[in-house]
């Protein structure tokens, strides 16, 4: 049975899961700040054991994003990524100021795209909007080694 823990999630198992599907490694004081800053944090345990986490990032009024949103690959296709997400959209459809529009964002790994689709995500570029775009930025000296 899955249970869901919100704004409980610690950098070791926030580490953990991230390197469980083999995501650029971060150190222990960028997880810790990450954290502290999200708005709101999930974390799905299959008995006791940590499998999947989410989080919110954003102003909380004008533009959200889901980030870090990550299953555990032997628990993959088992209902655990979409009950994190129900999580991640509900506290943010909760949390917007009343009689508001607050855009829900979300950069997914390719190949995520039908999964994000069934929960109203537009993938993008469309007619109106452009791509999505992203710039990585690290120090002059890891750059050269880079």
């Amino acid at each position: 049975m899955i249970e869901l823990k919100e704004n409980r999630l610690d950098v070791k198992t926030y580490l953990e899961l991230r390197d469980s599907v083999n995501w650029k490694k971060i150190t222990k004081e960028q997880a810790q700040t990450a954290l502290s800053r999200s708005l709101f944090t999930v974390c799905a345990y299959e008995d006791g054991v940590p499998v999947g986490m989410g989080r919110i990032v954003g102003d909380g009024v004008i533009i959200d994003y889901i980030q870090d949103l990550v299953v555990r690959p032997e628990v993959q296709s088992c209902g655990v990524g979409r009950m994190i997400i129900r999580s991640l959209i509900d506290y943010v459809k909760k949390s917007k100021l009343p009689d508001s529009e607050i855009m829900l964002c979300l950069m997914c790994a390719k190949g995520r795209e039908k999964f994000y689709e069934k929960f109203d995500f537009i993938p993008r570029p469309t007619a109106d909007l452009g791509p999505g775009m992203i710039q990585y930025i690290w120090d002059e000296a890891e750059s050269k080694v880079q």
